[in-house]
């Protein structure tokens, strides 16, 4: 396997690892400790959000001195140790700290995101881009399942040897790789790395196009999570079908859209033709798909999903590219990390705002807020997004290769992709 594929597939782990607890901490907490609170289950989930996101930038800064791969090593060992220590906690609070400890070591496994993407040329960004969005996609599906599937067979608090496995499967990847050899170079995130870099710290004019991307990515991801969390049970309150294989479903339709719009985007790359950047068009589709979600009708429910799954795919694939054609193969670390903060924000109000805005004018109301935000998405991303480029990647989604070269035959300097990972 190149070395593009093993990164791929130490993201599935990390990410079916990830999602493994994640629909099932009511039912963790409740079987492990006795609580109950949905407050308290909400705030240890938006507590993971906040330590990936403060520590994300310092394996970034790490990075400049410890090529990722071997930092990884060490911080997936570290997670793996950590999880199984929070099996044997017996109070709440040591739980925390162990566990959050253990996302804080996790949260490393995100350097590979810019990592792979110093590895491949630019005209392929947009269709890595698009694969590993796929991955993520289905990666929390499977997590799901396999959560629910543990839980089902055995006990709550036995998912958490399968997210240590995933944690120790990276860990043995990555050194699977040093020592084959298949990193045929050091790949530090330092400005010294990369001849004609900078050598000192970019001042803020220097960073204003990352930060305005970054302020888009935040109202954008506020407004697509805003209807995540209740999704499930505004489907059963519509259809009347109490059942969770068919809302699960509904769920994941644009995982499943995702899928289709890959293979699409590469059919018409494939025959030659430009792929269109339609930003605003996107944006207002995926409106469109909120407006027909809040019809309280589950043929309505289904085609707003589907557009919305378009739509979102489409976005995430734009912003992506744009990020790494504003920046530069030796801030790729630092700038995903900056973007990455802004997105969790993002992501960490929409949780504690659905849940007021629920609370106080139900199911429907998430979906015609979300709709005026990325109204108001389409209006400032003409601003945000009106810049001085510093490539013309940024101006269109560019053309993915037929056939992507080897990882491991490029080196850095010449070659210029998550989630964000997102899931929705």
């Amino acid at each position: 396997m190149t070395l593009r594929s093993m990164i791929i597939l130490m993201t599935s782990f990390a990410v079916v690892s990830d999602a493994i607890l994640i629909p099932f901490y009511p039912q963790f907490f409740a079987a492990r400790y006795g609580v109950t609170s949905p407050v308290h289950t909400g705030a240890y989930v938006a507590f993971i959000s906040i330590v990936v996101m403060l520590t994300l930038p310092v394996w970034a800064r790490i990075a400049k001195r410890l090529d990722a791969m071997h930092l990884l090593v060490y911080t997936q060992c570290a997670a793996g140790v950590l999880s199984i220590a929070s099996y044997w906690a017996p109070t709440v609070p040591l739980f925390w700290v162990l566990s959050l400890a253990m996302f804080m070591c996790k949260s490393s496994y995100l350097l590979m995101y810019p990592y792979m993407m110093r590895l491949e040329p630019k005209e392929s960004h947009a269709h890595t881009i698009g694969l590993l969005s796929v991955v993520v996609h289905f990666g929390a599906i499977a997590g799901a399942l396999a959560g629910g599937f543990v839980m089902q067979v055995w006990d709550a608090h036995t998912c958490i040897f399968a997210m240590a496995a995933g944690d120790f499967a990276q860990m043995a990847i990555c050194i699977w790789l040093i020592r084959s050899h298949a990193i045929n170079r050091r790949c530090r995130f330092a400005h010294e790395t990369h001849p004609g870099a900078h050598g000192t710290a970019r001042t803020l004019r220097e960073r204003l196009p990352i930060l305005r991307l970054a302020l888009l990515m935040l109202a954008f991801d506020f407004c697509v999570y805003l209807i995540r969390p209740f999704m499930s049970s505004y489907w059963q309150s519509v259809s009347g079908s109490p059942g969770e294989l068919v809302s699960g479903a509904v769920f994941a339709i644009p995982g499943m859209v995702a899928l289709v719009a890959l293979r699409i985007n590469k059919r018409i790359a494939d025959a030659g033709r430009r792929l269109p950047d339609h930003m605003i068009g996107n944006l207002l589709l995926c409106t469109i798909g909120l407006l027909l979600q809040g019809v309280e009708a589950p043929f309505a429910i289904v085609i707003g999903r589907v557009l919305f799954g378009w739509a979102f795919f489409q976005i995430v694939v734009k912003l992506d590219v744009t990020m790494f054609a504003l920046s530069t193969p030796a801030s790729y670390a630092a700038d995903f990390s900056v973007i990455n903060f802004f997105q969790n924000l993002g992501v960490l109000l929409a949780s504690f705002a659905a849940g007021a805005i629920v609370d106080e004018t139900g199911l429907r109301a998430p979906f015609f807020i979300a709709a005026v935000g990325l109204v108001l998405c389409a209006l400032v991303s003409i601003w945000l997004l009106d810049q001085p480029q510093r490539t013309p990647a940024a101006n269109a989604v560019p053309l993915p290769k037929p056939a992507l070269a080897h990882a491991t035959t490029l080196s850095p300097e010449l070659a210029d992709t998550g989630a964000t990972a997102h899931a929705n």
